[in-house]
């Protein structure tokens, strides 16, 4: 009997043995979860959340998770669920349309007895400053063509604008003051132009603590009244300066500092009423090239039925957009794709149709979506909330689409180009990162997606609130948790 119970005792020892063996072997998450561990116990940590999530396209399964269900706020990772809404229900070949046209009629002597329409169909890219092909005057002189190639030699008349496909409500109810008359807060149209900013331009005073004047602004022509209260700062300060507006005034003020050292220093403003300044700057430039326009643009409301079609103007293919969009998270880009969805799909572009339609997009891919809160289509609206569970789940059922090649190809690639240009600097060359940054006061966060060594497939997401450092300093702490997750073997 005693010889049986020592056996028993063996025996049971021998299991715990074993069980220990096992609980105690390295996983391959063990160093990311070390340093996920090791941030969470930092004093910047103690008021923050932070959520970790990896999943594995190929074994189709969740690697590792820390805090993968709390909602939080994803700033710029926004622009990934409306950019693959936008593949999904408009397609990677898909433009923008802008309609040029005319109603009345052109008499023998070639003057038209009627208004010019320039109708809006949510172009984001209409007159913009970054592109050669978009470029106000290269637009204007295509205009001015197709007038003059349909008979028209002046205009008893105005230009007309119809912005009607969306409503009238260009900026987000959540947005903060601080941010709506920045460029990057400019809001959105059915007849963008300009990217919806403008330049201003600031010479320093002659010492620091001087006041710094205007210089001028860009595009010329266009309407404002600017207040200025900006001040000159010391050497290499950056730009501090902030531009406060509402989006139906022409009014801004700007606050701030700009340095001493600044030489052809300039910040961007939102654009007071975009599609009357297209108007407008259309106009003056008619009459620069001597066709008469005799009345002052109109903003009248819906077209009437009878128009004549003068030109179609069109935007680059969707992927493009969508590229742009991604790569240099603009806002105002994905605000024209959301509301555009929205139109597509409940006939208006109204920010609450656009959240449906990007809802409806999760739905096709039968997704889980508690919890999860998109009030905006570019994440700067401080009550959209997710989880990295749910955007991990998102990216993966994301890449099983036919679309993915070009969704994955508009995210910026580490270390290479866009938002990720300057991330993950000493990543191995036979690892690829692509992925969307996104940044807001208090907010970091990464998402997209990891091919490693092997050849694996993983997406990721990592985002912190609430923190209690610098926006960079978070940053280099979060890149180093993306750096582990590169990395797994």
């Amino acid at each position: 009997m005693k010889h049986r119970y020592i056996s028993i005792l063996i025996l049971f020892i021998l299991v715990a043995l074993y069980a220990h063996a096992q609980t105690g072997k390295p996983t391959r998450t063990d160093a990311l979860a070390k340093a996920v561990n090791e941030l969470v116990r930092e004093d910047v940590m103690r008021h923050a959340s932070l959520s970790v999530s990896v999943y594995s396209l190929d074994k189709k399964q969740q690697l590792y998770a820390y805090n993968s269900q709390r909602a939080l706020i994803p700033a710029s990772l926004t622009k990934l669920f409306t950019t693959a809404a936008g593949f999904d229900r408009l397609g990677s070949n898909f433009r923008f349309r802008t309609n040029l046209a005319y109603s009345g009629t052109v008499d023998k002597n070639g003057t038209l007895h009627g208004d010019i329409y320039i109708i809006g169909g949510g172009d984001p890219l209409l007159g913009s400053y970054r592109y050669r092909q978009t470029q106000p005057d290269t637009l204007f002189t295509a205009w001015l063509k197709a007038i003059t190639a349909a008979g028209i030699k002046a205009i008893d008349g105005r230009v007309c604008i119809d912005a009607s496909i969306f409503d009238n409500h260009p900026v987000n109810d959540t947005w903060q003051w601080g941010d709506i008359g920045n460029y990057y807060g400019c809001g959105v149209s059915a007849l963008n132009f300009h990217e919806n900013m403008f330049f201003i331009y600031f010479s320093p005073g002659s010492k620091v603590g001087y006041p710094a004047t205007i210089s001028h602004t860009e595009p010329k022509g266009i309407t404002t009244h600017i207040f200025n209260e900006v001040m000159t700062g010391p050497a290499r300060s950056g730009d501090q300066v902030v531009v406060y507006g509402d989006p139906a005034s022409t009014i801004r003020t700007c606050s701030g500092t700009m340095p001493i050292d600044g030489r052809n220093f300039n910040v961007r403003a939102s654009l007071p009423k975009p599609a009357m300044a297209c108007a407008e700057l259309f106009t003056a430039f008619l009459r620069q090239h001597q066709l008469n326009v005799t009345g002052s643009p109109i903003d009248n409301g819906r077209r009437p039925n009878n128009l004549v079609n003068i030109i179609e103007y069109t935007s680059p293919d969707y992927s493009l957009v969508a590229q742009y969009t991604n790569m240099t998270s603009n806002n105002l880009y994905a605000e024209a794709i959301h509301r555009y969805l929205g139109f597509k799909a409940y006939g208006m572009g109204t920010r609450a149709n656009g959240s449906r339609a990007v809802s409806d997009f999760f739905q096709k891919l039968r997704l889980e979506a508690s919890g999860i809160i998109l009030d905006d289509g570019c994440g700067l609206g401080s009550r959209n909330r997710v989880t990295t569970d749910f955007v991990c789940r998102f990216l993966a059922e994301v890449s099983r689409c036919s679309f993915f090649p070009q969704f994955e190809k508009s995210l910026a690639l580490a270390g290479e180009n866009g938002t990720a240009k300057n991330i993950l600097a000493g990543l191995p060359s036979n690892i690829s990162v692509r992925l969307k940054t996104g940044s807001m006061t208090g907010v970091r966060a990464f998402a997209g997606y990891v091919v490693t060594p092997r050849g694996e497939r993983l997406c990721f997401s990592v985002i912190c609130n609430d923190y209690d450092c610098s926006g960079s300093q978070m940053r280099t702490k979060l890149e180093a948790i993306i750096m582990k997750i590169a990395t797994l073997e």
